[in-house]
């Protein structure tokens, strides 16, 4: 067993390491609980940038799993802190859900597609053909263009959907403009995430599902790295990198 007396702060992933299709996984609930017993400062990751955090907790809850909406930092979050770093006070044109337009809302962005400082592209069901138009003429007009993250297809009870990351591909294809992502697996949501805790990357854990993502974005960051098996990871998968995270479990419940 790899030493964990180090660390002192969690980042974990949550689809495929808390929940998998809605189903809270082995582990979890008692894994959270522990941390809120403890007062282990954590944070649940997400590349979703649909809903907000207190969308997400709810539909954690009434799967039964309890984390509290500030222990949950999505790419929305992520790339709204990006943005106010950035150009604080700025505006974007934004594609995307709820989750992406409060984020910036709750920053003081004016969103807008009037000669916007950025392009925004979040995870979303609802866009159309005008909508990418615009896009396309903003980015060509000197917004700059943002994602939320690289996904190209997410999960769905029918097979894959295309995700930001198609979506990108096309407006790239259009303009000639590849967006700046700052979700997984750019390490700069993992520092983000870690600044909102005060944690710092030799006493921080991250864990999660994905080699592509999870585990180069953690080593890249400096972070103790935990890939579990209850995702997508395999040891086919695993052997197709040539990084490898500092420990490989079954699930989260072998951190209990």
């Amino acid at each position: 067993m790899a030493d964990r007396s180090k660390i002192t702060s969690w980042l974990t992933d949550m689809d495929g390491v808390l929940v998998h299709e809605g189903h809270v996984l082995p582990g979890a609930a008692e894994l959270i609980a522990k941390w809120q017993a403890e007062e282990t400062p954590f944070l649940v990751l997400t590349n979703n940038s649909i809903y907000t955090p207190r969308d997400l907790a709810a539909r954690l809850q009434a799967g039964g799993l309890n984390v509290p909406e500030d222990r949950i930092w999505t790419s929305a979050l992520a790339t709204a802190a990006f943005l106010d770093k950035q150009k604080p006070n700025g505006s974007a044109y934004v594609i995307g859900e709820t989750g992406m337009t409060q984020a910036l809302h709750d920053i003081g962005y004016v969103q807008t597609d009037q000669n916007p400082d950025y392009v925004v592209l979040g995870e979303t069901r609802n866009f159309n053909f005008e909508m990418l138009a615009k896009a396309v003429r903003l980015i060509n007009g000197g917004a700059r263009f943002i994602a939320t993250n690289p996904d190209a297809t997410g999960p769905s009870a029918d097979g894959p959907l295309p995700a930001t990351g198609s979506v990108a591909a096309l407006l790239t294809k259009a303009t000639g403009m590849e967006p700046y992502i700052v979700g997984k697996p750019n390490p700069m949501m993992f520092r983000s995430a870690m600044r909102k805790i005060g944690a710092h990357s030799e006493s921080t854990g991250m864990i999660g599902d994905r080699m592509d993502t999870d585990v180069v974005a953690g080593i890249e960051a400096g972070l103790h790295t935990v890939l579990v098996l209850t995702g997508i990871a395999d040891d086919a998968e695993i052997a197709k990198y040539p990084f490898r995270p500092t420990e490989i479990l079954s699930s989260v419940a072998d951190l209990i």
